[in-house]
């Protein structure tokens, strides 16, 4: 029996679920629709189709990574800040790993909502990295450098990457704190820089 009171938000929901469930790549509207209990067709009246759903999940998954992220970071400053965040990164990406392979997604450009909500996620790591004195291109370096260290670590785990007998929670630690120690350096380097330009002016 159909499900009264359906809505964009429920589709989008349930849709989030499913993808968490058995990977992104599986999510179909026939799946959905079965899952929500109405007929294929019955979902066109709020969503787009396939790409229209997963764009939903990356807009929704963006705002609520840049919220934890956020929540990690705050009070908190440089190498407390950053481990604080890798941590609840890592933590959400395995709670969620169909919404979280969504928001790997660039911005169309144009798609204004996209666009914000990806700056949501960006914003928080710029704030940490200001700890660091590290703005405007030094600044995206680092979070590029963060971004990918985490990725790379979490995608790894998730495919069951990491077989050598060594304690993956010791390697996460050991990661963070060498990101933490680079950007500190990155920063000297940063200021060192400035203060010489100044003094050769």
């Amino acid at each position: 029996m159909p499900r009264a009171g359906l809505t964009e938000a429920r589709v989008v929901e349930e849709g989030e679920r499913i993808a968490d469930e058995v990977g992104l790549p599986s999510l179909t509207l026939a799946a959905l629709a079965e899952r929500l209990g109405v007929r294929q067709p019955s979902l066109y009246k709020h969503i787009s189709g396939t790409d229209g759903l997963r764009r939903s999940i990356a807009l929704r998954a963006k705002n609520e990574l840049a919220g934890v992220l956020g929540r990690a970071a705050v009070g908190r400053a440089r190498g407390d800040a950053i481990a604080s965040m890798a941590h609840a990164y890592r933590m959400w990406a395995k709670e969620h790993p169909g919404r979280y392979a969504a928001l790997q997604r660039a911005p169309v450009p144009g798609d204004r909502d996209d666009e914000i909500a990806s700056a949501n996620v960006v914003r928080v790591a710029r704030d940490v990295m200001a700890g660091y004195e590290l703005h405007d291109d030094d600044a995206i370096d680092a979070i590029r450098a963060l971004r990918a260290a985490l990725h790379g670590f979490v995608t790894l785990e998730a495919a069951g990457g990491f077989g050598l007998p060594v304690d993956i929670e010791r390697s996460f630690d050991r990661l963070v704190a060498g990101l933490a120690t680079a950007f500190t350096a990155w920063s000297e380097g940063s200021a060192s820089s400035r203060t010489g330009s100044s003094s050769s002016g």
